[in-house]
């Protein structure tokens, strides 16, 4: 049975980890994917057993975001069907000890490029009726993970943002135009693979370290069937939710927080080899 063309979909930070696995997972259910990054020589190497579809992007560029958004809804005969803001970077360590340019980069790309790219695909699918834009967003987003203070500031502005303007598509009658945010758990890419031996990072190794190819392949089920938000796994959304919900008990549990992130972090160097890959 043949796969149904989707349209055209967009994948920001596409040339490697998990932008590249989401790719792929949605070129294999029928997605004409043009996938972007900074880097347009990887994106390319990325895009070539895909159809090679790709385009150099600065998320951070309004007028760029917009020139992709048009491409892409010229690209096929189903428009732009899909625009996915995985384009994304983390720092670790207390709040203070990071100068101002790194705070605002880090806002600038996680939030504010994530804002940019969902406006700029909006302009398109709100002027053809219908769309979807997929936020990837982080159980960071969810909760404040300590040690990873101002990345999870960065994606708490991105879930807020996604939310409102959902509800802001359905009060300007809009029902087929669509914003989901996608929060999973901590993901083994080369954003973490240096921080097996980091204290700021002990947030992300203290649930299921997931692997880049079951993300995306919940990022394609979501791309089918959107909804507001969805947290793999399900349980640490509820757990994290829970504890969002009661500040002075996720405090008292931060020595706890600290000793699961080291065990994990130790379970996954064991699983990984002396080599970290």
């Amino acid at each position: 049975m043949t796969t149904p063309v989707r349209g055209a979909a967009v994948v920001t930070g596409a040339a490697g980890g998990l932008g590249r696995a989401i790719a792929a997972a949605l070129h294999a259910d029928g997605w004409t994917v043009l996938l972007t990054d900074l880097d347009a020589g990887a994106a390319a190497t990325a895009a070539a057993p895909l159809g090679g579809w790709s385009r150099a992007l600065d998320v951070r560029d309004e007028a760029a975001c917009a020139e992709v958004a048009a491409e892409a809804a010229g690209g096929t005969a189903g428009g732009l069907g899909l625009w996915v803001n995985n384009a994304g970077i983390l720092v670790t360590g207390p709040s203070w000890e990071h100068d101002a340019a790194t705070r605002r980069r880090v806002v600038e790309v996680n939030a504010l490029g994530a804002m940019t790219g969902t406006l700029a695909a909006l302009a398109v699918m709100r002027a053809q009726g219908h769309g979807h834009v997929l936020n990837v967003v982080s159980l960071a987003g969810l909760i404040a993970a300590p040690g990873e203070t101002v990345y999870s500031a960065s994606k708490h502005a991105l879930l807020a943002f996604s939310l409102g303007t959902l509800a802001d598509l359905r009060m300007a009658g809009l029902t087929d135009v669509h914003v989901s945010c996608l929060c999973p758990d901590g993901i083994w890419t080369p954003m973490l693979h240096d921080r097996l031996d980091d204290p700021g990072a002990l947030a992300s190794f203290t649930g299921t370290m997931l692997t880049p190819q079951r993300v995306a392949a919940r990022a394609a089920r979501l791309a089918r069937h959107p909804r507001p938000v969805v947290s793999l796994p399900r349980w640490r959304g509820v757990q994290v939710r829970l504890l969002d919900a009661l500040p002075r008990l996720a405090l008292a549990l931060t020595p706890v927080v600290r000793a699961a992130g080291r065990a994990g972090q130790r379970r996954q160097r064991h699983r990984v080899g002396p080599d970290g890959s």
